[in-house]
């Protein structure tokens, strides 16, 4: 038996730099990797400077010409643009080239599709899909049309576009309703969360900053990890120890990435929710990649438009076996690389550190034949393990405003 093993698609890519553009640069280096994270092989990319982008073809008539060169000569299957396409421009590009054409929006659903695991994670992308598809279908004249009554309304009937039209409307509906039930129980959920005294700590950052590969480094687990973009889709929460028993919880989401189609904001903030009544957020920094400042840039806008960016936030640079010198600038932050050995309890030592900025620190008195009863403190709160490791009856160590009623338990439960 013979294996057939099927070849990438060759891609081009293809930008126009706008006077205003920002960060151009990046958004292009990023649209490569993106194709390679779908399956693709880059081949070329073709830049095109120009003050307003054609309306009709996108590109110029001079820069389309060359674009049909490229794609002949170098036998594309996918040409992929940065920026994102009218459904007209698609039309036209795909007629004058002739080869699929997609944007840098549609490659980026395809990237959620394939990631997508959980059932609302399905849903949120199979629903952004085909609002992004519901425009792009296109026909010509009165086979649009549907019958009706009346003088100089009957037509020929609903045409086979009309019907697919109508069938993803049925289908948007049916997928609303059902998200909408998913996010009544989210919503339970996370009240009760909300009620817990547990510390919550969330992972955010920039995709492929290295999110799931610390949530393995403090877990002990074995989450997808993976040198690409969106390895991470839906959102992982789970329990861990930072300091004896002291307990958090741990959510991993999805990355951000700049210029996120706008079809899939509601399934990205979907995601987010698990981290937006966290009491401290992690920011993951890949301090090995060139462009990492404007991505810290980037997490920081989302936060601000998801309204979390007054959440206490700790930037994390990780990959630090990647550099030889690295100059971090946000305060407070802390330098690593999760994939060095131990590095789970250098990240807890700097949690340690980070939670005695903000809890409250206390002193309690707890008589020798009772210090047993501090094991169930010390679930909540951070108590200096030289104290309590001399046996002093005189304890010290730092507490969340919310949980410090547990001290008031604590005195009742020795008098």
């Amino acid at each position: 038996m013979f294996e057939t093993k099927l070849s990438p698609e060759r891609v081009l890519l293809v930008h126009v730099v706008l006077p205003e553009s920002q960060r151009w640069e990046m958004s292009l280096a990023e649209l490569e990797r993106l194709a390679q994270t779908a399956g693709g092989q880059v081949v070329g990319s073709v830049i095109q400077r120009k003050n307003v982008i054609d309306a009709k073809s996108f590109v110029g008539s001079g820069k389309l010409d060359q674009l049909r060169q490229e794609v002949e000569d170098n036998a594309i299957d996918t040409v992929i643009v940065n920026n994102r396409l009218s459904p007209r421009q698609n039309m036209v590009l795909e007629e004058a080239l002739d080869c699929k054409v997609i944007d840098r929006m549609q490659l980026i659903l395809d990237i959620f599709a394939m990631r997508a695991r959980s059932y609302e994670g399905k849903l949120q992308v199979h629903l952004a899909q085909l609002k992004y598809l519901l425009p792009r279908l296109v026909g010509k004249g009165i086979m649009l049309s549907r019958q009706a009554g009346g003088i100089g309304s009957r037509g020929p009937g609903e045409s086979q576009l009309e019907l697919n039209r109508r069938s993803i409307r049925h289908q948007i509906t049916d997928i609303e309703r059902q998200l909408k039930v998913v996010e009544k129980q989210r919503q339970q959920g996370r009240e009760q969360r909300q009620q817990s005294s547990v510390f919550k700590i969330g992972l955010i950052g920039y995709t492929n900053a290295g999110k799931s590969t610390m949530m393995n480094c403090l877990t002990q687990d074995d989450q997808y990890e993976a040198d690409e973009l969106f390895a991470t889709l839906d959102a992982t929460t789970k329990k861990i120890h930072i300091q004896g028993a002291f307990e958090a919880t741990l959510t991993d989401t999805v990355g951000f990435i700049q210029d996120l189609p706008t079809e899939l904001i509601a399934a990205f903030k979907s995601t987010l929710e698990e981290s937006r009544d966290c009491d401290l957020l992690l920011h993951v920094v890949d301090a090995s990649d060139p462009d990492f400042r404007e991505q810290e840039v980037v997490v920081e806008q989302l936060l601000d438009e998801v309204d979390m960016g007054t959440i206490p936030r700790l930037t994390i640079y990780n990959k630090l076996d990647k550099v030889s010198l690295f100059a971090p600038d946000r305060f407070p932050h802390a330098t690593l690389s999760c994939k060095a050995k131990d590095s789970h309890k250098q990240i807890k030592t700097i949690l340690v550190r980070e939670l005695k900025h903000l809890f409250s620190p206390f002193q309690i008195t707890c008589p020798v034949e009772e210090v047993y009863r501090l094991y169930e403190l010390s679930r909540w709160a951070i108590l200096d393990q030289d104290e309590l490791g001399n046996f002093s009856e005189t304890i010290t160590g730092y507490i969340a405003d919310k949980n410090k009623w547990r001290l008031e338990r604590f005195y009742d439960r020795l008098s």
